[in-house]
C-alpha cells in the first residue's frame, strides 16, 4: 500500500473515532433499553443506511429478539409497546417521514438516529439518538468536513455503534455469545 493510500485511512479512521466520541453513552443505553423492553421492533433506513440497519436487525434477531426490516412481507403491523428504528442521517427523507407518522398513530415508541437534531424526522421522533456526522445534507461546499465521500461518515459511525450495542444488548439480555451464534442461519 502507498503511503498516501495509508494517510487516507488513517484520515478516515480519525474522523469515525470523533464522531463516535461525540455520541452520547447514556443515550445509547436508553436506546437500548427501548429495543430490550419492546414487544415487536420494526427497523428502516433507506440508501446504504437500509444496508447497515438491516445488519443490525441481523444481529438483533441472533440476540432473540422479536425484529422485522420493514418491506419484507413478514413485517407484522406495529402497536403501543412496539419500537420503530429508523435511520435518517439528513433526516428529511421523505418515506422515512412517511414511515414515522404511520408508527406513531399505530401508538409505536419511534427510535430515530440521525446527524441532525433540527431536522422533521428529529421533530417526529419519541426519542433521538444523534450521530453527529457529515451526511449528504452537509457535503457539498464549505461543509464538507470529511475526505470520505457523500454520507459515508454517518453510514461507518452507523456500523461500529450497532457493533457497540450489540454488546450492550447481549448484557441486557444475558444472551450468550454461543447462543447467538446457534441463532445464526445454517443456509449459507
Amino acid at each position: 500500500m502507498t503511503r498516501a493510500g495509508t494517510d487516507l485511512f488513517a484520515i478516515a479512521l480519525g474522523e469515525l473515532g470523533g464522531v463516535l466520541e461525540r455520541v452520547d453513552e447514556s443515550s445509547i443505553d436508553a436506546a437500548c433499553a427501548m429495543l430490550a423492553g419492546a414487544q415487536k421492533i420494526a427497523v428502516y433506513g433507506c440508501g446504504r443506511e437500509a444496508l447497515q440497519v438491516k445488519g443490525f436487525a441481523m444481529r438483533l434477531y441472533h440476540l432473540g429478539l422479536p425484529i422485522s426490516v420493514v418491506g419484507d412481507m413478514n413485517t407484522p403491523p406495529l402497536a403501543a409497546g412496539d419500537v420503530f428504528f429508523v435511520s435518517s442521517g439528513p433526516g428529511e427523507t421523505s418515506t422515512v417521514l412517511t414511515l414515522m407518522r404511520v408508527a406513531c398513530e399505530a401508538g409505536a415508541t419511534v427510535l430515530l438516529l440521525t446527524a441532525q437534531t433540527g431536522s422533521s424526522a428529529a421533530k417526529l421522533a419519541d426519542f433521538t439518538l444523534l450521530v453527529p456526522a457529515q451526511t449528504m445534507a452537509d457535503d457539498q461546499g464549505s461543509e464538507k468536513t470529511s475526505v470520505l465521500p457523500m454520507g459515508s461518515v454517518f453510514e461507518g459511525a452507523l456500523f461500529l455503534l450497532f457493533e457497540v450495542m450489540v454488546l450492550k444488548l447481549r448484557t441486557i439480555t444475558g444472551m450468550s455469545p454461543e447462543a447467538m451464534r446457534a441463532r445464526h442461519t445454517n443456509m449459507e
